[in-house]
């Protein structure tokens, strides 16, 4: 079997005639590869001539497909001629469009905090709150409720279960992630104090006094305490500055010990909780800590043991895309019924001797098709340059697919993508199944850090798409124009009128989010590509 440069699979009839002309062709394959370009000596782009010097601009076409955005003074759009693309008159919003039902799950979660909270309510005579001991007690005892609420919520959206993630989307549930993380350590450390201060006021004596002796006279209150310090450990390596000073596996690893947070603050909340014991309390909490565990089961173990047993991935090739940057095409069974979409990503763990323990999320760099999968890498540390090494037939553990950065979630007729570094990788596969008039804008720091530039304009002449490299420093004239109102007003004049994607560094997606908010493009119009977790 062979591994084309491009060809959208999906399109294609299954007969043994068209696959016996990729076997002859020149092109890498299964059964006579060729050998990788080599890191040191990537290929000549298509678009460089043989010297490797940038072949001059040629406005044969004033709407070429693929080019390289450069500005200009005297052109109204601010570009040179022939970076514009034409306005389609046709504003029809698509056939079908699906979005998560963000309303009716906030609902959801406050119905269910309003119930926890409810049962202090309940276990609480009329007239008992009367005095600031009372206060304090009470204050202590319904900020525990809601940390113990938050917990189960928090971990019921690690579970990974696919209907949570299409039901929500994934760009909402990794800020809801954020937010209830610093909510749940508030919500924590004020049971603390507020417990702490009502008892020290019975006793008569300090509140750390107070605080030292709760702990080390009940065994309890042991397991709580050291709940609370990995909670806190969790909320500090969760820092964007502390994140990056920590190998992701290290990072990932604290992060599942959230998983002890739950069983510790579980049982300390049955053991000592004075609102755990009434007739709902014993049915309410059972049911959400079933919940919770069923949809990690299910999302952690259950769905990732049918995905392998069923597609037994491996890898098949490496292939090398440019000077730092690589493609690992993926054989497997069954690769039809795989229920992944283009634009989505998965965690890999490649069996190898010194890689199998960690897992990291990739996107897929082609549309699905049922002869591979491809996932591209920019080597970025010792374990990704290690995957440019892996051998053909290494096993591989995959998990997913995750996302909801597809085409399905669109809401207007037309869109626009763009990509930066990495970012490419999803950006383009989602290209395949983007309408006309789509424009793809690719961010790159030196012409020789664009990869994929051939299949992305085969794939502009095929959907009638558009494609602009905006090459160069933050400081070049053309970069520093591009994310200001003018400069992508210039190149996508109806860009209020189209779904945006995003997806490269931070700093260029927050830039990218701040020009579009200022040309009014809502913020249901806007796609980003989080995984994170």
């Amino acid at each position: 079997m062979a591994i084309p440069a491009f060809q959208d699979q999906r399109e294609l009839p299954d007969d043994d005639g068209y696959f016996a002309d990729l076997r002859s062709d020149s092109g890498p394959s299964w059964d006579n590869p060729s050998p990788p370009p080599s890191w040191d000596n990537p290929p000549q782009p298509s678009w460089s001539n043989a010297s490797g010097q940038h072949a001059a601009f040629e406005p044969a076409d004033p709407y070429r497909r693929g080019d390289i955005a450069v500005e200009s003074h005297t052109d109204p759009s601010g570009w040179q001629a022939g970076a514009g693309v034409p306005i389609p008159e046709d504003d029809r919003p698509p056939a079908e469009a699906t979005s998560g039902n963000r309303l009716l799950t906030v609902l959801l979660f406050f119905s269910g905090l309003a119930t926890s909270i409810a049962l202090w309510l309940f276990n609480t005579q009329a007239g008992a709150v009367s005095d600031t001991t009372s206060t304090m007690l009470a204050a202590g005892r319904i900020t525990g409720l809601i940390g113990g609420y938050l917990l189960f919520i928090q971990l019921l959206m690690m579970s990974r279960v696919s209907w949570l993630e299409e039901w929500v989307g994934s760009r909402d549930l990794l800020i809801w992630h954020r937010w209830l993380g610093t909510s749940l350590l508030a919500a924590v450390v004020a049971h603390i104090v507020f417990i702490s201060y009502g008892y020290a006021l019975t006793a008569d004596t300090g509140v750390v006094d107070q605080a030292w002796t709760v702990i080390t006279t009940f065994p309890e209150m042991i397991s709580a305490a050291v709940a609370t310090g990995m909670l806190v450990l969790i909320a500090l390596v969760s820092i964007r500055f502390m994140r990056n000073l920590l190998p992701y596996e290290l990072w990932h690893l604290i992060h599942l010990t959230s998983y002890g947070v739950l069983l510790l603050g579980y049982g300390h909340q049955m053991a000592v909780g004075a609102d755990m014991t009434g007739k709902f309390a014993k049915v309410f909490w059972p049911a959400l800590g079933a919940l919770t565990l069923a949809a990690l089961i299910w999302g952690r173990v259950i769905e990732p043991l049918w995905l392998n047993a069923r597609h037994r991935f491996t890898v098949a090739e490496v292939v090398g895309e440019g000077a730092n940057t690589f493609s690992i095409y993926i054989d497997g069974k069954r690769l039809d019924k795989l229920p992944a979409q283009a634009g989505q990503f998965m965690r890999w763990r490649f069996l190898t001797a010194n890689g199998w323990w960690q897992s990291h999320p990739f996107s897929l760099s082609a549309a699905p098709n049922q002869q591979w999968l491809r996932l591209t890498v920019t080597i970025a540390g010792g374990h990704t340059r290690k995957l440019a090494a892996m051998l053909p037939g290494t096993p591989v553990w995959a998990e997913g697919p995750f996302g909801t950065f597809t085409a399905q979630r669109r809401t207007r007729r037309r869109a626009l993508l763009i990509a930066g570094g990495s970012g490419i990788a999803p950006i383009r596969a989602l290209l395949e199944d983007m309408p006309a008039d789509t424009i793809v804008i690719y961010r790159a720091s030196r012409p020789d850090e664009l990869v994929f530039r051939a299949e992305l304009e085969e794939l502009a002449e095929q959907r009638d798409a558009w494609v602009r490299y905006i090459v160069g420093s933050r400081t070049d004239p053309g970069p520093a124009r591009l994310f200001t109102p003018d400069g992508l007003r210039g190149l996508v004049p109806d860009v209020n009128r189209r779904d945006v994607y995003l997806c490269g560094p931070p700093g260029l997606v927050n830039a990218a989010v701040g020009t579009l908010r200022q040309l009014d493009v809502p913020d249901s119009q806007l796609h980003l590509d989080p995984f994170e977790f």
